[in-house]
């Protein structure tokens, strides 16, 4: 090898990099190189003296280090042993001072420097003795404490060597970062270095002391579970010898059975299937079924503990308190909990004379059976879900609701058969555990929209549970045992009845919920919906508030629904919007009036139609139902030269359309009375229309409302614009009953109407309209088109005069 220095001629060294440690004087450490300058710079120093630079890299994953990429402060060292395998030298290499790189001679083939030793600075005082002393006394108790420290270094220490070396050595083996072990290097004052070393080690025996806190901790709990695990098993293995391990199991069991009070029939088969249980071997799967169905029977409410009490008044007082309107359907529900008042009453005495003759001290069992099972049915938002909750405040039970709106499966009523994984009771029973009681009130919402497919038919399934002569036996899949739902008041919803299966409808007890009229809207607004949104968007009264002008006119322009969820909606978006101001600072009272709903809600989003301007040839104004409530429709005739065809338009369903080609047929067969030519047909084009065309239109109503046009039309006399018409219309002219009476007049005095026409049979359905609308129009019940022309008409036909 080429000579390329001699350290006993100036002080260069090689100088070796060093990734991430630090070797301090006076420690010994084994290193392993496998750079080509790191083995280049060991090869070459093992020629002479053996001594070397070490010195920490600034960056650890720098595989080629400069001069600038070294610390400046590093430590010569001694080799004392070397190996070298597979291409690698492991050193076992002793510090031997601290030294200074002055300069950079060589960079290849290794780092060759000159150096200066530094010394360490600082006198031997008493409080540097003490100082040693300390580092010591922690050292031993981090040992202690389970730090891992080679046992002749350790004892190396503690054979107080020199207080330089005393130091290094502690400072070698601290848990520091390689940084701030360069930093204790580069320390030249004795004193302040040991000062560092002793606060880093205090910090180590800190941790130490709580790792061993959190040790101890741990290793006591465990020992409490393992102790706890072995006398359970040993319990276990007692109870085994003993006999009865299995016992107490099934004697909970057997007691909560017992405690269940169970009809007879239903007790036996539970004792049965806990005696079969018994007799399974613990590692069966079918354990864990049984074991859950009994379960099942012991949490089922079998006895009704809830005392029912009630009170005829306060239930009124609820439902007033709830519900604004819905008088007549307020005054059915009232009747029904009459009835089972008085069925409870009587059935009481009944029992406590059974009682009294058997001389059994046992408290009467009450069997209450439901008369009926009512059927609130209505559009959305009127109240039909909220009503049954009052109705449970009402009566003290509990409220339970399912829906049952797209249910295909039957087994989702009826249950799931035990021999399926995974089974459950249906619906109905697991109402019945969630409300702890056998009578709570029992909402099935949305029964019209229950679909039927290859799974069966789950309002089939409904039939039993809902007819009051056989649901004190209702049959499970699950539960495989009777069990009594004649206690249950069962209550059903639904939009439109024409879905429900007739066999269910039968069964049911229908309760017609009307569409709110404007007016009911208004107290609704009023009294609950704006102190409600108030409430939900954070507000006070004394902040924000909303004119009875301004909620009128949100009801007119802004919502047109039977119920009051668009309304509620529309009021919530005025007070978001005031909540807003209020949150940036705004301190004024806010009062909301007509003017200002442009601002919160935008242009009106409906205009209701008033009656015509004039009297028309050849229109009429009818009157409509809808789900939103009652509406005018405008009927026009237009006549064109042509062959007798009668066009029909306005988006018409096929009821309408025959009621057309009825109105049609009465004038043709009556254009002698009418005045008109034999022949008028065979030259003319008749074509209905009835405005609004994209929106659906179906229904016999409006018969004499066309009739009326077609003759107007036919006999060139206008109809008076201040009366409105609804009726069926027959070949014989015969007017006949129709529906939605009180929604249909609402609709004509909102629009201007004052004479209202309607079938004579149709007088009854008064009694359900507002005193107020009843000053304002003039009614007339007619029993054939004739009477209706008389009225309709501006003036009356040759035949009728």
């Amino acid at each position: 090898m080429t000579q390329l220095m001699d350290p006993k001629i100036d002080q260069r060294y090689p100088i070796i990099p060093i990734r991430d440690g630090v070797v301090f004087p006076g420690t010994e450490v084994v290193l392993t190189f496998g750079r080509e300058k790191s083995i280049a710079a060991i090869e070459s120093a093992a020629s002479f003296n053996k001594q070397v630079v070490l010195v920490m890299q600034k960056t650890a994953n720098n595989n080629n280090p400069n001069p600038e990429d070294l610390y400046r402060i590093g430590t010569k060292a001694t080799i004392e042993r070397m190996f070298k395998h597979d291409g690698e030298i492991n050193a076992l290499v002793k510090g031997i001072s601290r030294v200074e790189i002055l300069a950079y001679d060589k960079t290849e083939p290794y780092l060759l420097g000159r150096i200066s030793p530094i010394p360490d600075t600082g006198d031997i005082t008493d409080q540097v003795t003490a100082l040693s002393n300390h580092i010591l006394s922690e050292l031993r108790k981090a040992v202690n404490l389970g730090k891992a420290v080679d046992f002749l270094i350790f004892m190396n220490i503690m054979s107080s060597p020199p207080i330089g070396e005393l130091v290094n050595q502690v400072a070698n083996i601290l848990e520091i970062k390689p940084q701030e072990k360069q930093g204790l290097l580069e320390m030249n004052d004795v004193k302040t270095r040991m000062e560092q070393v002793d606060g880093l080690l205090s910090h180590e025996v800190k941790i130490l002391e709580l790792e061993k806190r959190i040790s101890s901790k741990t290793q006591e709990r465990f020992d409490k579970n393992i102790r706890d695990s072995v006398l359970r098993e040993r319990l276990k293995t007692i109870e085994k010898e003993l006999g009865e391990e299995e016992n107490r199991e099934f004697k909970e069991l057997s007691d909560k059975i017992k405690a269940a009070k169970m009809p007879q029939e239903v007790f036996k088969k539970a004792e049965k299937e806990l005696k079969r249980l018994t007799q399974m071997s613990q590692y069966n799967p079918e354990t864990s079924y049984v074991r859950t169905y009994l379960e099942w029977l012991t949490d089922l409410p079998w006895v009704n503990e809830i005392q029912t009490n009630i009170d005829i008044s306060k239930a009124q007082k609820i439902l007033d308190t709830d519900h604004y309107g819905l008088k007549k359907i307020k005054e059915r529900i009232i009747e029904y909990l009459a009835v089972i008042k008085l069925k409870i009453s009587k059935e009481k005495k009944i029992q406590e004379k059974e009682s009294t003759l058997k001389k059994e001290n046992v408290p009467a069992k009450q069997k209450i059976s439901h008369p009926t099972i009512l059927c609130f049915v209505g559009p959305p938002g009127v109240g039909k879900t909220s009503l049954g909750k009052s109705i449970a405040r009402a009566l003290g039970r509990k409220f339970v609701k399912i829906s049952l709106g797209g249910i295909r499966d039957e087994a989702e009523i009826r249950g799931h058969r035990r021999t399926y994984v995974g089974a459950l009771p249906g619906r109905i029973i697991q109402g019945i555990k969630q409300a702890g009681s056998n009578d709570p009130v029992f909402m099935m919402d949305e029964v019209d929209k229950i679909g039927t497919d290859f799974r069966g038919d789950p309002s089939a399934a409904l039939l039993e549970a809902l007819d009051p002569e056989q649901n004190n036996a209702f049959s499970d899949h699950y539960l495989e045992v009777p069990y009594d739902l004649s206690n249950v008041f069962f209550i059903t919803t639904c939009n439109v009845l024409d879905t429900v299966p007739p066999a269910l409808r039968d069964r049911l007890e229908i309760i017609h919920f009307p569409g709110y009229t404007e007016d009911e809207k208004f107290h609704i607004a009023q009294g609950y919906l704006v102190d409600k949104q108030l409430s939900i968007n954070g507000l006070e009264k004394d902040q924000a508030e909303i004119k009875d002008s301004a909620l009128h006119n949100i009801i007119e322009n802004y919502t047109r629904e039977a119920g009051v969820r668009s309304l509620e909606r529309e009021i919530s978006t005025v007070l978001r919007k005031i909540a807003k101001e209020v949150a940036e600072g705004k301190k004024a009272k806010t009062l909301v009036k007509t003017s200002d709903l442009q601002k919160y809600l935008g242009p009106a989003k409906f205009t209701a139609y008033l009656a015509e301007k004039k009297n028309e040839i050849g229109m009429t104004t009818g009157l409509a139902w809808t789900e939103a409530g009652g509406d005018i429709l405008f009927i026009e005739v237009a006549l064109m030269p042509g062959k007798g065809l009668l066009t029909l338009t306005g988006h018409l369903g096929d009821v309408m359309k025959e009621s057309c080609q009825a109105a049609m047929s009465y004038v043709r067969s009556r254009w002698q009375h009418l005045g008109l030519p034999e022949k008028f047909f065979q030259t003319l084009d008749v074509h209905v229309h009835v405005p609004e065309g994209a929106v659906p239109k179906d229904g016999p109503s409006a018969g004499i409302a066309i009739t009326t046009a077609i003759v107007s039309a036919l006999t060139k006399i206008p109809v008076k614009r201040i009366v409105s018409m609804t009726g069926e219309v027959t070949l014989r002219g015969r007017a006949l009953e129709i529906g939605g009476v009180k929604e249909k007049v609402i609709a004509a005095h909102r629009a201007g109407i004052k004479t209202v026409i309607l079938p004579k049979n149709n007088k009854k359905d008064l009694e359900d309209i507002p005193k107020q609308i009843l000053k304002d129009l003039q009614f007339v019940f007619v029993e054939n088109v004739d009477e209706v022309l008389k009225v309709a008409l501006t003036k009356p036909l040759p035949h009728l005069k």
